[in-house]
């Protein structure tokens, strides 16, 4: 890799599934003008409940063709491709929309594990496993006890159309933030699991090379070995899910604008889990292998739109901050290089600060605490004195809805089949100086049945790890500026 960025801004536009309902109008403001409460559209929202279990964008998009990855990439192209959402290519059958959101949760429940695990690992020194010769075929047991990934079997949840080997060949994508490692399902396959296009053939591309033991990307791996000199990796998930085979360099392709040469990949011959439709993992992480560390990106950023929606948006690399944008620190852990922690300050009901130390939200010296931010985590995790907190305020200044019993791991909800829009009180992040995000009411209250029930989208977690879910980044673009540490969060309409 050249030192300087591989290209200047890359845009691009997909379509993104998440877990609730994207707004068109977050604002932005300090305390003082943030709006006390918001208008929650009860009957629209029920309506896309229904919309979901028959929707399919795949009759709609236009395909990929194989002649559209030929180009080079140069210094100063920008494009944008498609990305669909995980249900569109796996055409699972839910009976109502509270099956579908248990389904989503359950996921959910999996990857909150999965990363809490991998940073309890990396806080009691664990370290990555030596290089060691192997000359029979290679188990997942064989490689080393494995290192849990920032992502689990909820990855995989914003699928790209990009192209893979030269020539190229076009594959269906998973991207995460919470992982660093990019991979492919590749042949022969010992165990590979269904997606929606073949199975990648090494031997058909002419820029596929096998990365040796001794290369600074295989010894970047958590967990790696070695087989008749060539590099293995594992990647291993918070539900038993895993990715191994060997770790290669290929051309990767980004539509008729070009490609970007020698990206290490893992080549997986033996994955099992639910990674269902898509051909492997892009990895939009912090660490050292991710797409965005290997092209020296200096920030990239995203906005968010509805899951259940068929609207488009972008992820974009090297972008400028937009002018109207609230930051905040980006801050790393010294301890694991994969996770983006912000600085949060504190939270908001109603106008009405929440009585909580700042200290909660802040990574200690030993490497515990911290508020991260993750595309593929759905619902928000806090530390359970933050969300007890949170939730008391939030249920003492809604005591006019009526409430219902809870639903998974939601503890407050409500019946609102009775209504076709209600006001209730904003919730809002704030990030010192008078800066805060106020989100809107499809941010916080999802419903979970096409019945009128609606919960409080936040949850407790035991972790000292707080996280930031992708249902409350609904319609706000997010922009990590990773050259000067910031975070930045802006109105858009995605």
């Amino acid at each position: 890799m050249a030192d300087k960025p591989f290209f200047s801004s890359l845009t691009f536009s997909f379509l993104f599934c998440c877990c609730c309902f994207y707004s068109p109008s977050v604002l932005c403001r300090s305390l003082s003008e943030t709006p006390h409460t918001t208008v929650l559209d009860v009957s629209a929202s029920v309506q896309k409940t229904l919309d979901v279990l028959s929707f399919n964008p795949l009759e709609t998009q236009t395909p990929l063709h194989e002649e559209e990855l030929a180009t080079s990439l140069s210094s100063s192209s920008s494009f944008s491709l498609q990305l669909q959402p995980r249900d569109s290519l796996h055409n699972s059958q839910y009976e109502d929309y509270k099956s579908l959101l248990l389904s989503r949760l359950e996921r959910d429940s999996a990857r909150v594990d999965s990363l809490t695990t991998r940073l309890s690992l990396a806080l009691n020194g664990i370290k990555k496993s030596d290089l060691k010769p192997m000359d029979t075929e290679v188990q997942p047991e064989d490689i080393s006890t494995p290192v849990i990934s920032g992502t689990s079997q909820g990855s995989g949840e914003y699928f790209s159309r990009i192209g893979i080997g030269s020539p190229a060949k076009p594959f269906y994508m998973a991207l995460d933030t919470g992982s660093d490692v990019n991979w492919i399902q590749c042949q022969p396959c010992t165990d590979c699991y269904e997606q929606s296009d073949p199975i990648f053939d090494p031997s058909s591309s002419s820029s596929y090379s096998k990365l040796t033991c001794s290369s600074t990307p295989c010894r970047s791996l958590d967990v790696s070995g070695c087989r008749n000199g060539t590099c293995m990796y594992q990647v291993s998930y918070g539900d038993g899910s895993y990715t191994m085979g060997e770790f290669v360099t290929e051309t990767v392709s980004f539509g008729s604008s070009g490609s970007v040469p020698k990206v290490a990949i893992g080549c997986g011959h033996d994955n099992e889990g639910l990674f269902v439709a898509s051909a492997g993992l892009l990895g939009l992480g912090g660490g050292a292998l991710s797409l965005n560390s290997q092209i020296k990106a200096k920030s990239f950023s995203y906005c968010l739109v509805d899951r259940d929606s068929s609207s488009s948006s972008t992820l974009e690399f090297n972008s400028a901050l937009p002018g109207n944008s609230v930051t905040a620190p980006l801050r790393r852990n010294s301890k694991i290089d994969t996770f983006f922690y912000v600085g949060l300050t504190g939270l908001s009901v109603g106008g009405q600060m929440l009585s909580i130390p700042q200290s909660l939200f802040e990574i200690d010296t030993s490497g515990n605490g911290g508020i991260i931010i993750d595309s593929g985590t759905a619902i928000t995790r806090l530390r359970s004195e933050v969300y007890d907190s949170l939730r008391n305020s939030f249920v003492q200044k809604t005591q006019d809805l009526p409430s219902t019993s809870g639903v998974a791991l939601f503890d407050t909800c409500y019946d609102l089949s009775s209504m076709s829009s209600v006001r209730v009180p904003t919730v809002s992040f704030h990030f010192g100086s008078g800066k805060s995000v106020p989100l809107p009411a499809k941010n916080y209250l999802i419903p979970v049945d096409s019945a009128g029930t609606y919960c409080f989208a936040f949850a407790p977690t035991s972790s000292s790890l707080s996280i930031i879910g992708n249902v409350q980044q609904q319609g706000i673009r997010v922009n990590f500026d990773l050259a000067n540490s910031v975070v930045g969060f802006s109105p858009s309409n995605c």
